[in-house]
């Protein structure tokens, strides 16, 4: 995949990133752990992993935790996220992970893995259809 200024990035190394984050999850409430990377338009690599909470409705999704580290280091021009998970098919982005990557970017490629090696590719409109957004305001 080429970005801007001519930097490469191979999706497998995006995934292998995202697995790796995966291992850091806080997850003792659902076992469910789950690890992101979200590369940017220019090249920089952010990853996170989910972070569970008693209180369940204010536990961090792995794709959320990925994005803000990217915002909260001043770049927001996403190009790409990768997200992983021990499932029988892709892992792919709850609805509301889904609002939140398309905050940043209608052309964002989000790749979904397994642990096993299988992949899906789709585009973030893809994955939420009808969508709302800011261009809805």
């Amino acid at each position: 995949m080429l970005l801007e200024g001519g930097v490469k990035m191979n999706l497998e190394k995006l995934l292998e990133d995202a697995k790796k984050a995966r291992n850091y999850s806080y997850s003792p409430y659902s076992k469910f752990p789950v690890g992101a990377a979200v590369l940017t338009k220019d090249g920089t690599v952010y990853t996170g992993c989910n972070v569970e909470n008693a209180a369940y409705g204010i536990t961090m999704c792995a794709e959320k935790v990925a994005i803000a580290k990217a915002v909260s280091e001043g770049n927001q021009y996403i190009a790409v996220i990768a997200i992983v998970g021990d499932t029988e098919g892709p892992c792919r982005p709850c609805g509301s992970c889904r609002q939140f990557i398309l905050e940043f970017g209608d052309e964002i490629t989000v790749v979904m893995g397994n642990l096993k090696g299988e992949t899906e590719t789709k585009s973030i409109n893809d994955l939420i259809p009808f969508s709302f957004s800011k261009k809805d305001l």
